[in-house]
């Protein structure tokens, strides 16, 4: 064999393992190319909401926001946590988009968060807090409980009631240039209500100016009225009539919850 023939003969062996190598990359290819793609877990580009009414005994819905990189599964977790969304324990059971509020969950605030796997991994995204989870309200329109009622909670055909009514100075005089009207705004058996609108005045109206107040947690509210050119209304005046009104903010004040009184303090003109 001459040494042409040897280096052709060479030449085409080499040529042909080269022409087998590339036929297995284009069938198996090699390691790590065209892999990058698949090999990323899901990140999250819209954060999960909740839709529903966050009340008692109502039920709340879970989206699963919006992901990258195509989960193939979603995974849900809801979480119990304070009225400013902080300080949250998972709700045990509750796993699925869907969750129905509980007594527990009242005064609160509830969060899902929803796991996206694929192939390549997990991602975590939690969604904002519900607003603050109200008491269930009966057909009675009074919410579940036996404390304090937030005046929100109310609805008819419950109203609200006026237990009490004082005024300070016990007596008022000619030299009263202001009085103090204190109420007990109640309902549902007794129960205070907090966040009620408070209005009182006497009669007839240009004695004391008109007042107005909100009530606290405990019911009362407390009011200051300055006297006007009309007190006295009469030279031998022995009462103070006042009218008191307790009343739900938003609605009308002869309608809805809303309540009203009249009641009488004594009057020494000296």
């Amino acid at each position: 064999m001459t040494l042409i023939e040897t280096i052709r003969k060479r030449w085409l062996a080499a040529l042909a393992m080269a022409v087998a190598a590339t036929a297995i990359g284009a069938v198996f290819g090699t390691p790590n190319a065209g892999r990058a793609a698949s090999e990323a877990a899901p990140t999250n580009t819209a954060t999960p909401t909740v839709s529903g009414t966050a009340q008692e005994g109502s039920t709340l819905t879970a989206s699963q926001g919006t992901w990258t990189d195509s989960p193939a599964s979603f995974a849900y977790a809801w979480s119990r946590c304070d009225a400013n969304g902080d300080n949250c324990a998972a709700v045990a059971g509750a796993e699925t988009s869907s969750y129905t509020v509980q007594p527990d969950d009242v005064g609160g605030t509830l969060r899902v968060t929803v796991t996206a796997k694929n192939a390549d991994g997990s991602g975590q995204a939690t969604s904002a807090p519900t607003a603050v989870v109200k008491p269930a309200v009966a057909a009675n329109g009074c919410p579940s409980g036996t404390g304090p009622i937030q005046v929100a909670d109310l609805a008819p055909p419950a109203r609200l009631r006026i237990d009490s009514l004082s005024i300070s100075p016990g007596v008022v005089t000619r030299s009263s240039s202001s009085v103090t009207l204190k109420f007990r705004v109640t309902a549902c058996g007794g129960r205070p209500v907090q966040g009620a609108s408070a209005f009182g005045t006497p009669v007839p109206y240009n004695q004391f100016s008109t007042g107005n107040g909100t009530s606290g947690a405990d019911g009362f509210a407390s009011m200051t009225l300055n006297r006007l050119s009309g007190f006295p209304a009469a030279r031998r005046q022995h009462l103070l009539a006042v009218f008191a009104r307790a009343s739900k903010p938003g609605e009308p004040v002869l309608a809805g919850v809303s309540t009203r009184r009249l009641a009488a303090f004594q009057v020494n003109l000296g």
